[in-house]
């Protein structure tokens, strides 16, 4: 069994991809967003994809299914099943 400090250890490591995960989404949708718009002052409209402009499928299409695909791939491969009991060090040695 693991130890008390080592359980500790996994899940504030699971907690930080998570955070990690999520700052890395909102990077990709600010950037899919204002970096990919049209400038405020041109008159035309920019070019479309499936009907959409660039910045909404990528930052509201594309970002969350790659997200989500990334979040299920974090649960499958990063976290661990670990026992959620309030034991003591003793009881896992």
């Amino acid at each position: 069994m693991q130890k008390n400090s080592d359980l500790i250890h996994q899940a504030n490591r699971e907690a930080c991809w998570a955070i990690l995960l999520a700052l890395g989404y909102f990077a990709w949708w600010y950037c899919g967003a204002y970096v990919f718009s049209a400038p405020q002052h041109e008159l035309q409209l920019p070019q479309l994809y499936w009907g959409m402009p660039l910045w909404f499928v990528l930052s509201c299409v594309l970002g969350p299914i790659l997200f989500t695909v990334l979040c299920a791939l974090m649960v499958k491969y990063l976290y661990k099943d670990i026992p959620l009991d309030k034991y003591d060090d003793e009881h896992y040695e």
